[in-house]
């Protein structure tokens, strides 16, 4: 069961930082881009780990003018990640970023992962966003590839997050939770379901954390202040997810 206490604000502390962490699928910004920006600005999000950013024409552009309305800034990402994408605060330094395309099996869509390594005060924190496949193989094959960026990060502390288009206990979801901390399992907070906005069925978007970050809360952020109903169906055809995470000093 969620817990009804307030997920916590970001702030700094000497033995680590409280970050907001939002995983938002936004359909390429197909939708209601005015309630998209209202939903990630009332997150007050540190992060944003973005699926289905804008990858045609004149995509940087939508996903620049997506981040400052929202309050926020571009980190990495969009097309040359083939859709996943981060923004930040400006409470974030960044160390550095890398866009990657995966491997691409015929008939299937190109995936990629937006990665970066940044850090808030004392706290050092690699960063994935992912879309991950459709079809079963391909998708588990995926989920390894995300361990291993990850792993080759060089940080003792990271989040991922994304649309897995997979549920709890499958064999994809099962492999990244087996690696990593399944943020809201951890400590949940919010609502559960993610997909679809108007009558969510099952949770197939997620946050995951390396065992060293502590989780706070994570869940979708309904009742949250500044978050209505209306936006959400309105934004895009997920619903996000929002994370507090304290990531140690070091």
């Amino acid at each position: 069961m969620a817990t009804s206490t307030p997920l916590p604000n970001s702030r700094t502390e000497p033995d680590g930082s409280v970050l907001r962490v939002l995983s938002y699928n936004i359909r390429s910004l197909r939708d209601d881009t005015a309630a998209l920006a209202r939903v990630i600005g009332a997150c007050a999000p540190d992060l944003v780990l973005i699926q289905e950013a804008p990858r045609f024409f004149r995509w940087r552009k939508k996903l620049a003018r997506l981040a400052a309305a929202s309050g926020l800034v571009v980190l990495t990402g969009g097309a040359t990640a083939a859709g996943p994408a981060i923004l930040c605060s400006l409470r974030a330094t960044v160390e550095r970023t890398e866009d990657v395309l995966l491997p691409l099996t015929p008939g299937q869509h190109r995936r990629g992962f937006a990665t970066a390594v940044v850090r808030f005060g004392g706290a050092r924190l690699g960063v994935l966003s992912c879309h991950l496949s459709l079809q079963k193989d391909e998708r588990y094959e995926q989920g390894g590839m995300l361990l291993d960026r990850l792993a080759g990060l060089g940080v003792d502390h990271a989040v991922a997050g994304g649309d897995l288009n997979e549920r709890p206990g499958g064999p994809t979801f099962s492999r990244l939770a087996d690696g990593l901390q399944d943020c809201r399992a951890v400590a949940p907070w919010g609502g559960e379901n993610t997909f679809t906005p108007v009558t969510p069925f099952q949770r197939i978007d997620a946050i995951f954390a390396t065992k060293g970050v502590e989780v706070l809360g994570c869940g979708v952020p309904l009742g949250l202040p500044g978050v209505t109903e209306t936006d959400l169906r309105a934004a895009t055809d997920h619903l996000p997810v929002l994370a507090a995470l304290k990531v140690p000093v070091g």
